[in-house]
């Protein structure tokens, strides 16, 4: 699994980052969690507001913090 954080390195993007960390490590999920703070490759995603997680390649949340069980659903957890 390929999970992006996208965001411009922002206090709540590095919280997303850390909620999305500890639910991958609690899960024992084989993933890679990437920070992307390139607002071109951002912008490929057609995400106006960060933070967003794209799981595969998959916009799943943006615009805010999500909380833990959100990361779960968007992980299919």
């Amino acid at each position: 699994m390929e999970i992006k954080i996208l965001g411009s390195g922002c206090a709540k993007c590095k919280m997303t980052y850390s909620v999305v960390e500890k639910v991958v490590t609690e899960a024992n999920i084989d993933a890679t969690i990437e920070k992307v703070e390139d607002i071109m490759e951002i912008m490929n995603y057609q995400v106006l507001s960060t933070p967003a997680v794209v799981v595969d390649g998959q916009v799943k949340i943006k615009g805010r913090v999500p909380s833990e069980s959100e990361v779960r659903k968007a992980l299919g957890l």
